[in-house]
């Protein structure tokens, strides 16, 4: 149970990385709240999954599918830059990401 409130974590801290481009700098209402809302509900399955996991394991995986999550989101869909050296590194956090989880 502790590894889905991980993953649910790291989901919501991509909706929330994401919907900070939205934000204009915090100054749109609607998204701004959207954005407080899964930073909100991230750092909470966060927490809940760090009861029964060692934190900096807890805490890397959550970075690393935020991270990997965000700029997969960033080159699919929000045209940021996408070329094959930064979906290798990409593919290289995944992999620490799954072996943290194994060992």
């Amino acid at each position: 149970m502790p590894w889905i409130l991980l993953l649910i974590a790291g989901l919501f801290e991509i909706v929330w990385a994401v919907s900070l481009k939205y934000t204009d700098g915090f100054t749109r209402l609607l998204p701004t709240v959207g954005n407080f809302l899964a930073l909100l509900v991230s750092i909470s399955f966060l927490a809940a999954a760090a009861r029964s996991l060692p934190i900096g394991t807890a805490y890397a995986i959550w970075t690393g599918i935020g991270a990997v999550g965000t700029a997969l989101v960033g080159c699919l869909l929000l045209g940021d830059p996408s070329s094959f050296p930064r979906f290798l590194c990409m593919g290289f956090i995944a992999i620490g990401v799954i072996g943290l989880k194994f060992t």
